[in-house]
């Protein structure tokens, strides 16, 4: 590696218009992306002042043996364009907000005939209404109680619903009146979704014409002397009181919006967000993202809302969007919130009143949630560097072993041989990276694991032979402008080749 003057492009070459640049290593991935409003004086600056730069600036440009650009329009479609890269390439050096835990979601599978409430955890699934995120299960599982007394939809699995259809018996909340009893036919189809549409309206903020609905029906029952019936709509009133109880009110009725805060040092970031619907708190979820420049609030807050918003559905974008500071292209950005949204969305700082008190709350949150990260990761890494370098140590390497890959064979009495290769980065474990293989070779281990080694070294050299990215080692490709080298990246599908990415260190079982 040169450093960063040996690919330094020349004066005059650099277009002065808006777009998008990609920094690449030595093997052609790519490990930085990022937009500006005039390339050559973005890129400029990382070339002016070398020892000025941010320390992971300097790793990545020390890291990287080339740069190259795409010219845009305008900053929408540099951000469109930006995100996209992002999420395509998965470079190591740009920002990347990781939550600092999995949030569970109250989930309504509207998707189903037959509709059920759950809790779920991970990513979102089509057909599916998600309400939260909470902090804990056990509170959605409070309000799923409080609320199946007036909503009485399913809530068991698959496997118990048939059988309860099976058998013709509904199961206990059928008896108790908290399930209305679809598999056994106590109502229909479309009886079940009208009142897994209520619930929805209901845990969607729309709760008032519930609670005067039920009242004017007490009112009613009372007057006409049917008093059971009457004490059971006191208790189903109350039970959805109760839950609105659990939601604290702290904005207007009618406010929808997300209250985002930022904590940070030289190094990391936390983020914190509350999410208010009809003005009560209906979910707080956190992320925690490692600074690779000196970034602003402001720069943070653009990624952020990219990363976070970018693949949510159209409904789970608010009206508003609360922040501690205004992102650099805040037009751009808000414009782009609104066409994935279908509607205008705005994006501002709270000055006074309950939106800042709340804003002040949701910082405080974040910055709990920073330390109480430093303190478990200050151990995780401090392990995995000594662990790295032990292993370079002891094997006499140049450098810790950034990438490991390890292969082990496995057979039925010598028939039926497969190959297994699992990947760590960094130490970690990288599952998206595992593979397995069909081995043709019936000689033996060792002579199955020279046939898999030999088979994904020799796909890596036809990958970077084919992507024009094999002479990146020898230092004899081009400099390309405008987008125009290779890409690890399969051009048909945009994803990642399957070995386009060269291991420091191989490890083999099965053999001497």
């Amino acid at each position: 590696m040169g450093g960063p003057v040996s690919f330094r492009p020349e004066p005059g070459t650099i277009p002065e218009s808006p777009g998008v640049y990609r920094f690449r290593d030595a093997g052609g991935r790519v490990i930085y992306v990022g937009k500006a409003k005039s390339l050559r004086q973005r890129l400029n600056s990382y070339f002016a002042d070398f020892a000025g730069l941010h320390p992971r600036t300097q790793t990545m440009l020390t890291t990287a043996v080339g740069v190259d650009w795409t010219v845009v329009g305008t900053e929408v479609e540099a951000l469109q364009l930006e995100y996209s890269w992002i999420k395509e390439y998965d470079p190591r050096f740009n920002v990347k907000y990781r939550d600092d835990k999995s949030y569970p979601y109250l989930a309504v599978t509207m998707g189903e005939e037959f509709p059920r409430v759950q809790v779920l955890r991970g990513a979102k699934r089509k057909g599916i209404r998600y309400f939260g995120p909470y902090s804990h299960a056990w509170a959605i599982r409070e309000t799923v109680d409080l609320l199946l007394r007036v909503f009485p939809i399913r809530s068991c699995s698959a496997g118990v619903f048939r059988r309860a259809a099976q058998i013709d018996r509904p199961c206990l909340l059928g008896y108790i009146g908290k399930c209305s009893a679809p598999c056994v036919g106590r109502v229909t189809a479309e009886e079940h979704r009208a009142l897994a549409d209520d619930f929805c309206d209901f845990m969607a903020g729309n709760t008032g014409r519930f609670t005067k609905r039920l009242e004017r029906e007490m009112r009613q029952a009372a007057a006409e002397q049917e008093y059971e019936r009457a004490a059971r709509l006191r208790d189903d009133i109350q039970a959805l009181r109760q839950a609105m109880e659990k939601q604290a009110v702290v904005l207007a009725d009618n406010t929808d919006c997300d209250v985002i805060a930022l904590a940070e040092d030289t190094l990391e970031a936390a983020v914190q967000v509350f999410y208010v619907r009809s003005g009560r708190i209906r979910g707080q979820r956190g992320w925690v993202v490692d600074k690779v420049e000196d970034a602003g609030p402001g720069e943070l807050v653009e990624q952020f809302l990219l990363q976070m918003y970018g693949e949510a559905a159209p409904e789970a974008l608010p009206r508003e969007v609360l922040v501690p500071a205004m992102p650099p292209d805040a037009e751009a950005v808000a414009e782009l919130l609104g066409e994935h949204r279908g509607a205008r969305v705005e994006i501002r700082v709270p000055q006074r009143g309950d939106k800042k008190t709340l804003m002040e709350t949701v910082e405080r949150n974040a910055g709990e949630a920073l330390k109480q990260h430093k303190l478990k990761r200050a151990s995780d890494l401090n392990t995995r560097s000594r662990a790295l370098q032990e292993v370079a140590d002891a094997l006499g390497l140049d450098q810790a072993p950034l990438r490991i890959e390890c292969y082990d064979v496995s057979h039925t009495q010598g028939t039926n041989v497969v190959a297994s290769m699992v990947v760590f980065e960094d130490g970690l474990a990288r599952k998206s990276e595992y593979r397995r293989f069909s081995v043709n070779s019936t000689e033996g281990d060792v002579a199955s694991i020279h046939e898999v080694i030999s088979r994904r070294f020799r796909r890596y050299l036809e990958e970077r032979s084919e992507t024009g990215e094999l002479d990146v080692e020898t230092g004899t490709e081009a400099e390309t402008g405008g987008g125009g080298s290779g890409t690890a990246l399969d051009p048909e599908t945009g994803r990642p080749r399957r070995f386009a990415y060269p291991p420091n260190l191989v490890v083999v079982d099965g053999g001497p």
